[in-house]
């Protein structure tokens, strides 16, 4: 009975965890790019009462033997990188990825993020930079006196100026992609960070092998399937209820257990 106490505490403990990243799903349905968490469980080690094929008698063995679990956890919040939805804004600075691939942009530190939104827009200098700010990189620095800009799905951009009457082919963007996407350590504020787990970043032109196209004027949406969010919401509401169904019945029979004389 003390043994059920901590592992329905455990899938309680694992149930919330569930809640929190389903929450976080839900919280940024609305959030360009975002790709939404799937939290992954794994069982606790077991004791074993009777190790399978133990000698039952003359010439039989358990065919099973006795171990007893002793819960679960939470081991890691895996993301979905499928593609979102597409949304067309009709807006010059926004650009989506058809396929793998993911935007790159200079932070404050210097360092490199990477963001699959493509909601962009020009700062004082001309440049190209996400709504915090941050230059995309390599930079694309538009002219002063740009009419219009296009940006092919191969990421070359191209400019007309003023007086112009041919456009100038101004830069080249260029995507990363990863070996596994799902090792990126997410940052907030849409980016995402290198690390061991993710793999060095592969930089190529968009439409290069194993690299997505860009779509002027087309935002990513979320990838958060909502009703999907909501039933996994309600399976991880009645399955922390059935972890404390099993607490309360251990307490009955602890306390039915004491109160034997």
């Amino acid at each position: 009975m003390l043994r059920a106490l901590h592992i329905a505490a455990t899938g309680m403990d694992a149930q919330e965890k569930k809640m929190d990243v389903t929450s976080n799903n839900l919280a940024n349905v609305n959030t360009n790019g975002y790709k939404k968490g799937r939290a992954e469980f794994q069982d606790l080690l077991y004791q074993t009462v009777k190790a399978p094929g133990t000698s039952t008698g003359q010439g039989t063995e358990s065919p099973s033997g006795i171990q007893v679990g002793l819960g679960t956890r939470h081991v890691s919040t895996r993301r979905d990188f499928s593609q979102g939805s597409f949304t067309q804004t009709g807006n010059t600075y926004d650009l989506a990825i058809e396929g793998e691939g993911f935007f790159q942009v200079t932070q404050p530190s210097g360092e490199v993020g990477f963001t699959r939104a493509g909601n962009f827009t020009v700062d004082n200098q001309g440049r190209m930079v996400t709504p915090d700010g941050f230059p995309m990189e390599p930079q694309v620095v538009l002219p002063p006196d740009t009419i219009t800009m296009t940006i092919a799905a191969n990421g070359i951009v191209s400019v007309l100026q003023a007086g112009q009457t041919q456009a100038t082919e101004l830069g080249q963007i260029q995507l990363a992609r990863f070996t596994n996407p799902g090792g990126l350590r997410a940052l907030g504020r849409n980016l995402l960070q290198q690390t061991n787990a993710s793999g060095q970043a592969v930089v190529g032109n968009p439409g290069d092998t194993g690299i997505g196209s860009l779509s002027q004027g087309f935002i990513e949406t979320s990838n958060v399937n909502v009703v999907e969010e909501m039933v996994s919401l309600i399976v991880g509401q009645r399955s922390y209820e059935a972890n404390s169904k099993v607490i309360t019945a251990s307490d009955e029979m602890l306390r039915s257990a004491t109160n034997l004389r």
